[in-house]
Parts: C-alpha cells; structure tokens; sequence
C-alpha cells in the first residue's frame, strides 16, 4: 500500500509541471524537412491544416531508438554519454551503431518469427529441432543482412529436411498446408494481402503454384521432407495456375511452380510485393502503416499517403532490397523524431503521421528491460519435447528461439501466441490485469529489492540528488527535470521508513510510469 501511496504522490507531483519545469519530451520545432520523407509528411499535413508535433528531446530519440532497432534500453552509460555528447550530428551517429548491433537480429529475428509462426507447439507443429533451426536462419539472415527479395525466395522455393534445410519449415509453420491454405499464407506474409477474401478464381489460381509441395517423413521422428513433387503433376491443378494480377502462368510439368511464382513476387515491378514490405516497415517504426493495417493491403484500403509510400517503394527497389537502407532513412527523418505530444486533437493527425503514437513496450522487451535495470534473470523451459528442453538464465527473452517457450509474465502482456501471423495478434492494449501485476506483484518487487542497482545506490553513499538522477538514467533513460529531483529530495527526506524504503520505492514509482511502459 506504501509503494502506491508513494506512486500516486509521485505522479501528481510530476504531472502538472513538465511544460513550465522543463518539459523532458519536446524539443525545438520543426524548422525546415530533413529528408524527402519529411516533404511528403509535412506537405501532407499542411495540405490538411494539421501542424507537426515538435521534434523529440534528445532523451526521447535515445530511448525510442534503441527501443525500436535493437529492442534493448541503453544502459546508463549509453545514455549519459548520449545526452551530454554536443555532437549535431549524434542522432545519425547512433542509428548507424544501432543498426550495426547483435542485439538487431535478435530483435528482428522475434518479429519474424511471429510473422513465419515459428514456434513447436500446436497448432503449428514444427518440433523444437526445426523451430530452433528455423529461428537461427532468420537471425543469421538478419545478421548478414540479406537482401529482403533474396531471403523471401529462399523461403519460397527451399526443399529438404524440416531439420537441416531450416527455411523448408515455412511450408511446415501453417496450419492449412492444402494448396488454398499455403495461398493464403504466402499472400498475407509476403504481399500483405488477406487472401481468404479474395474471389474464388483468383485464390484458386494463386494456389496452383503450390499444388505440387510434397511431404515425405523419415525414418527420424518428427522430421519431414518439404519438396517439389512432380507426381503431384498429374491432379492437373498446375495448369490453372494464375498470378494474383490476373496473368496466366506458364508452367511445365517438370519445373516447381513455386520459384516460376517467386520470379514473378520478388520482381521489382511488382505490384505487391515492394509494397508490403515498405509499409511494414513504417509501421513496425511508426506504430501504424502508410496503409492500416500493414496486412490488410485491398483496393478499399488506400494509403493515407500514396506518394510517400510510392516513394518507400523506390528507394528500396534503388537499394537492391536492403531493409537496413530503409530502416535508415526513416529513422533519420523529423517525421520519425517527432514527439509524441501532438499539437492537434484532429483525428487525421494520427493517420499522417503529425505525432509519435505511444505503445505498449513489447512483453519479451518489457521483461528484457526490468532485467537488465535490477540485474536479474528469468527462467524459462520448454515442455517439448521430453526431456524438458533448458533455455540458459543468461538468455534474453527478445533471442528466445521459439514461441511454445513462454511465461504467465508474457501471456499476460501479450505476447502473440504465433498461429496466425498476422500482425495483430501481438496485442498491446494495457490490461487491468498488467497494472496490478506491475504494482503488486512479488515478481516485479522481489527483482527490485534484490537488484543490484539498489544496492550500488544504497553503497554509494551518494546524497539523494545524485541517486535520484542515477535511477532516472537506469529507469527512464534521462536525467530528471528541476522539479523531479526537488520532489525525489524531499522524498528522501521525509520517508520514515528509511534511506532503502525511498530508494525501493523510487525505483517502484519510476517502473510504474508510462513513460517507463510505454514506447514514446
């Protein structure tokens, strides 16, 4: 009860003064476009009378863009050296050491996984041995950074055992494996596109490219054979077969229909294909796409701004595919660095892109990130298979390798259970249930009082100034305002129950912010 006295008292203290005490999320006004993303933004946005949110504070821009690259918080370190660096060109700087990281493929690596639905687990099925191959060739893919039209072939054509050719378990990762379902599948993955709604014909043309996948079992339990089966040649489905755009496929019996398909998907002319991936992309760093929702691309669903997401399209076409280009160019514009705080209540200001939308942190990010501040671990283990399958403490969550190792702390904050892969099953919507959690668990307070960052403050000797502005680095990836460290000092002061009581429930208060739960 102490600890949500201490909260609310913290965030009435905070609340009313961050504008007239030095507001810690704004920064200066948008002057003049960064970039040719910010021409089309900003055009759009005068164009509708909507004026931009100001940039983001060097602080915000920090923490939102190692949140939103590597899935990771700076460390203090990171962060102070950040902030205090002069440097008008730090912003650029850090994107590219971010996007240099290990920790980008692991990151990347999940969000792939939830789309390709690796996981052992029913309904899905791959078995461990496959989801963990499976796993390794995205983040190794990630980590050599592999063109995206290149990795999406691989997907498409491979052939081999679900165990030792690992991109094969993409036609094993779906829980309709007939011709339609692997269409349906192909289409919402690599063309954003909800296939199931389409026409009759134009589904069943789509499917006959995939008419032909065999699966053959071994002698090894679990393991399958994913393969072009050209007996499969004589049901005669392949001589239907039609692009999504309505051109008539030429096949032969003895070529797999499904790289004449992959020739046609990845071609840069595509009308599909460039298209998906780029306004993923925008989405998974803007908090929405350019077209809403990212897998829902239909002809009654246009782009909020057509000319920006034509321009997406091109550059990426210009860099051979390169999804790291993309990923910095827009990291790199105002748009991208705006604050979260809009300057306009109209409700076309969040579809273009006038503000930075706040959400809910990831839960494998948010677990990550309490870890990593109070220096503790979780545990976790796979019933699958048995002998129970052992995942090491020193694991982050962000790099577990399949999506049946999981938690009550991650089912709670919504991590996607991987059957699907659509995008909105990672649910983000704050919960009762996740509140409670967070402020009146023994989970959360036991990995706060046993952290190390508490002891090293209550070692330190430090005068509560100094402490205060040493949780607000670790916590929120900032130093504190005026009034903040006023309200902390007095804190100290005041607590009768001691100089470990304030500095606990500093820490509590801190964690418990939306600052600290929310991207911002």
């Amino acid at each position: 009860m102490r600890a949500v006295l201490v909260l609310l008292v913290w965030m009435l203290a905070t609340a009313g003064n961050a504008v007239a005490a030095g507001n810690p999320f704004d920064g200066p006004p948008v002057s003049a476009p960064g970039n040719r993303i910010d021409e089309l933004v900003f055009g759009r946005l005068q164009q509708l009378g909507i004026p931009p949110a100001h940039l983001c504070s060097d602080a915000v821009f920090l923490r939102r863009a190692y949140l939103d690259v590597i899935g990771t918080l700076p460390a203090p370190t990171e962060a102070r050296t950040f902030l205090l660096d002069p440097s008008s060109d730090k912003r650029r700087v850090l994107v590219d050491r971010l996007l240099a990281r290990d920790e980008f493929a692991d990151y990347w690596a999940m969000k792939w996984s939830d789309l390709l639905r690796v996981k052992s687990e029913f309904p899905i099925n791959l078995w461990p041995n496959a989801a963990q191959a499976y796993h390794r060739w995205i983040r190794a893919a990630l980590r050599e950074n592999w063109p995206y039209d290149r990795f999406v072939r691989a997907l498409l054509t491979s052939s081999g055992s679900n165990f030792r050719d690992p991109p094969v378990n993409f036609y094993r990762a779906m829980q309709n494996r007939e011709p339609a379902g692997i269409a349906q599948t192909v289409a919402l993955t690599f063309m954003g596109a909800r296939a199931e709604k389409w026409p009759t014909n134009q589904l069943a043309g789509l499917a006959a490219f995939f008419s032909e996948v065999g699966y053959k079992s071994t002698a090894e339990w679990k393991e399958e054979i994913v393969c072009f089966d050209p007996q499969k040649a004589t049901n005669g489905l392949w001589r239907t077969a039609v692009f999504p755009d309505g051109t008539p496929a030429q096949l032969s019996p003895d070529r797999d229909p499904r790289a004449v398909f992959a020739d046609w998907l990845i071609d840069p002319q595509n009308p599909w294909f460039t298209r998906n991936i780029a306004n993923r992309v925008w989405a998974w760093l803007l908090g929405r796409g350019i077209i809403q929702e990212p897998d829902d691309i239909r002809p009654d669903n246009p782009p909020s701004n057509p000319e920006l997401l034509a321009y997406l399209e091109q550059e990426l076409v210009a860099a051979h595919y390169d999804l790291k280009a993309l990923f910095r160019m827009i990291l790199n514009s105002q748009t991208y660095q705006l604050s979260g705080v809009p300057r306009s209540d109209r409700p076309e200001a969040a579809a273009n892109f006038a503000f930075c939308p706040l959400r809910q942190l990831d839960a494998e990010v948010l677990i990550d990130a309490l870890d990593q501040i109070t220096g503790s671990t979780e545990q976790y283990t796979s019933s699958i298979p048995e002998p129970f399958t052992f995942i090491p403490e020193t694991e982050r969550t962000i790099a577990l390798p399949d999506g049946s190792i999981t938690s009550a702390f991650l089912e709670l904050f919504g991590r996607p259970p991987r059957d699907t892969g659509l995008e909105s099953e990672r649910n983000r919507r704050p919960t009762a249930e996740q509140r409670l959690h967070w402020l009146n668990s023994s989970h959360v307070l036991r990995k706060i009082e046993q952290s190390r960052m508490i002891q090293f403050q209550l070692q330190s000797g430090r005068p509560p100034r100094e402490i205060a502005t040493a949780l607000f680095l670790d916590i929120l990836s900032r130093f504190p305002t005026t009034a903040e460290t006023q309200t902390a000092v007095a804190f100290f002061q005041t607590n009768p129950a001691g100089r470990r009581a304030a500095v606990v429930d500093l820490a509590w208060a801190l964690l418990n912010t939306d600052e600290f739960l929310f991207r911002h």
